[in-house]
């Protein structure tokens, strides 16, 4: 206690010729607080301080987080429009020239022009990102459909946090990704994480983890790596990468056979108990054993303990939802919540990793290709009537859906969409199959980026143009409790660049549509009309005023007025977003892999992240400290299997799938299971482990499976070049 107070009085305390700009962190979902150090005499960043005083985090901060803020001056910055006047030097480097902000929007706006009048509004497309503030996600919507007014938006969130979003729609008929606030979590008895390699993409929550474990509390780790959280785990469930699902109706399985089911919450509260008793009782220790590897007295031992535990939370991330059936994974962990009554009070619920900043607020405004601000369906007229309201259109105006991220790539590729303006994303690294994703990108008639580096997808630009960093321009994010806390602007844009809102209001006076856009002069100007946009939609947001949300240090969504402080804890009255106000325990029959091992390619390969890194590693590659730590991709080879194939440690070593190969140095290592291989997916070009997996899409999510695909290792010959 005294070392927390000596800090928190430290913490405003000011150096000669700087002051602290109270924000967050730009990288993951726990956008851990932080106070940038401004030169007051160059009014340029030139440090951090964690904060002490935000709830979530209180003062931690990764390797990530406290590096963050050399993005702002780094020399890659691009500070002028680009464009590139030879389109056959597309997929590389070469052939940009600098140009004024005029004649870049004016090419674009013939461009653009050109291609609607000759293929229709549809033949452009907008591909986006969560990495931005709300303001600037709701406002890209906006843009694409009345700016643009063609339904082919998405983003990629898509490839991020679409299966647990459908999968709490489903189960809960609304989608926050946690049912309670983050200071709840070290305070119960039991965490069950799946998929999650918490140590490494989330660190700053660990604190909190290991506290469970200290108070006698247990922690259940599902992973088929032995991550730093699993090491410490008191059962590691170490399944074959894409058999969640088995082992989740395995588990509930038990809870339901040894009477941890609360039979008095699932009668008044729940819906599909009795469908789903019945579905999940063959699904015995030893059949769920046979299909996910893991040893039946894991899976017992899992059971009692959460069913024995008073509170329980139940968490996940990209592991379980980045597969072709990560709707029915979340959903099916869910259901071990819902059975067992452990929702809808403190200390216990179901939680999801938020993977980028602001994966919770970006997919709720309109970014989505079937939604609008507010989480509302473009394909329900009142939710179209509403929204259309704000934005002084008539309903009839509103484009239809559209298709998912991938799904966008395949109609690039047939020459249904002829352009694409891309902003906040990097499909050209962090899409699957990406032989057929960068041929698709090549394939575009004429292709606009909107960035603050050069990234591999902006190779295939014909235009880049030159965005702010998250310290130079100001709004907000929803981070991954679901709670809205305010990005602060630290220094003026460098050079001539610009945000992407200001951006896309001055394109869309170009392209005539200035009426529906030339009110907004500054962010706040777009934070109230957003605001205005979400009110009385799920995801409501009415009530969270920048000025609230100083005051409370962020507010939980919904938040419906100015009086409302917003909601901490979901589901309270045990009240559901469904109809009925009930919850849906889903039965979900169990479904392999799009792609099993077979002679030919005999292992399982996955993909993750490392601590050093972020997403596509756009931003983080170029940061010398990160890039010294985690320099080059790798693959995790067991040492069984390593053995098998008579390889080294460090020596490089061919993989390869159906859709492509890949070079990479080995890392031989007993964290991972025999059968299995593990790549990071940070980096570009050739080191890129997504060319080699697979597209096979969720039906509902629409999310790829990078999780689980069947590979092959080659030993290469001697003197073979990498």
């Amino acid at each position: 206690m005294q070392r927390d107070k000596f800090f928190r009085e430290i913490e405003n305390v000011q150096h000669p010729n700087e002051k602290l700009i109270k924000t967050h962190c730009s990288y993951c979902g726990m956008q851990c607080g932080m106070n940038l150090r401004v030169n007051t005499a160059t009014n340029k960043i030139i440090g951090v301080e964690p904060r002490y005083d935000w709830p979530v985090t209180v003062g931690k901060m990764c390797p990530k987080g406290v590096t963050a803020y050399q993005q702002t001056n780094h020399k890659d910055r691009i500070l002028k429009p680009l464009i590139r006047d030879d389109a056959s030097l597309k997929g590389t480097k070469e052939g940009f020239r600098e140009a004024s902000w005029e004649e870049a929007y004016d090419l674009i706006v013939k461009k653009f022009t050109e291609l609607q009048k000759n293929y229709g509004k549809d033949s452009l497309s907008v591909f986006s990102g969560v990495s931005m503030t709300n303001e600037k996600c709701y406002l890209t919507g906006k843009f694409a459909r009345v700016g643009l007014g063609t339904r082919y938006i998405d983003y990629n969130g898509r490839f991020c946090m679409s299966s647990a979003a459908g999968g709490f729609l489903r189960s809960f008929g609304v989608d926050r990704g946690s049912t309670l606030p983050w200071t709840d979590v070290h305070e119960t008895d039991c965490l069950f994480i799946a998929g999650s390699n918490t140590a490494e993409c989330h660190p700053t929550s660990m604190f909190r983890v290991w506290a469970v474990q200290e108070r006698g509390g247990y922690l259940i780790v599902a992973d088929p790596r032995e991550t730093p959280v699993a090491r410490r785990a008191d059962v590691h469930l170490d399944l074959r990468p894409g058999t969640d699902l088995a082992l989740a109706n395995g588990i509930l399985h038990l809870l339901i056979e040894n009477g941890y089911a609360d039979k008095e919450f699932v009668n008044k509260h729940t819906n599909g108990f009795e469908e789903t008793k019945e579905l999940v009782k063959d699904f015995t220790p030893e059949h769920t054993s046979f299909l996910t590897g893991v040893a039946e007295e894991k899976i017992i031992k899992a059971a009692e303990i959460y069913g024995k535990a008073p509170n329980a939370i139940v968490m996940f991330a990209r592991g379980i939802e980045q597969q072709h059936k990560g709707v029915d994974n979340v959903s099916a962990y869910t259901n071990m919540a819902l059975v067992t009554g452990k929702i809808g009070r403190p200390k216990a619920g179901v939680a999801t990793f938020t993977g980028q900043g602001n994966g919770q607020g970006g997919r709720e405004h309109g970014q989505k290709s079937d939604l609008l601000p507010g989480y509302r369906k473009i394909t329900n007229p009142e939710h179209v009537k509403a929204v259309s309201k704000v934005w002084g259109i008539n309903p009839e105006e509103m484009p239809q859906p559209g298709v998912s991220a991938y799904e966008m790539f395949e109609l690039m590729e047939e020459k249904t969409i002829r352009g694409l303006y891309l902003l906040c994303s990097n499909p050209a690294v962090s899409a699957p199959n990406l032989n057929f994703v960068r041929n698709a990108m090549k394939n575009l008639d004429f292709m606009v980026c909107a960035d603050f580096y050069l990234s591999e997808s902006a190779e295939f630009a014909d235009v880049i143009l030159p965005s702010v960093t998250w310290s130079e321009d100001e709004g907000t994010v929803t981070n991954l409790e679901g709670r809205i806390i305010k990005i602060n602007k630290a220094q003026e844009p460098i050079g001539e660049s610009k945000p992407d809102w200001l951006m896309q209001v001055e394109l869309a006076e170009r392209l005539g549509r200035g009426k529906y856009f030339s009110h907004l002069k500054t962010a706040k100007d777009v934070a109230e009309e957003f605001r205005l946009a979400t009110k009385g939609g799920n995801a409501d947001y009415y009530g969270a005023t920048w000025d609230k949300i100083d005051k409370q240090d962020g507010v939980f969504w919904p938040c419906k007025d100015e009086e409302d402080k917003g909601t901490p804890h979901m589901f309270l009255d045990k009240k559901f977003y469904h109809p009925d106000g009930k919850a849906k325990i889903c039965a979900l029959p169990y479904r392999p892999p799009a792609e099993e091992p077979c002679e030919e390619y005999p292992l399982r390969l996955t993909t993750g992240r490392v601590v050093y890194h972020y997403l596509s590693g756009n931003q983080t590659r170029r940061i010398q400290f990160l890039k010294d730590m985690c320099p080059d991709p790798y693959v995790e080879v067991h040492p069984v299997t390593a053995e098998k194939y008579n390889i080294k440690h460090e020596e490089v070593v061919r993989l390869f799938t159906r859709r492509g190969k890949s070079d990479y140095k080995v890392k031989i290592t007993e964290a991972i299971r025999e059968d299995t291989v593990f790549v990071p997916y940070h980096f570009g070009h050739e080191q890129s482990i997504n060319l080699l997996t697979i597209a096979a899409l969720d039906p509902m999510s629409r999310m790829p499976e990078f999780k689980a695909c069947a590979a092959q290792i080659e030993k290469l010959e001697a003197g073979k070049v990498h």
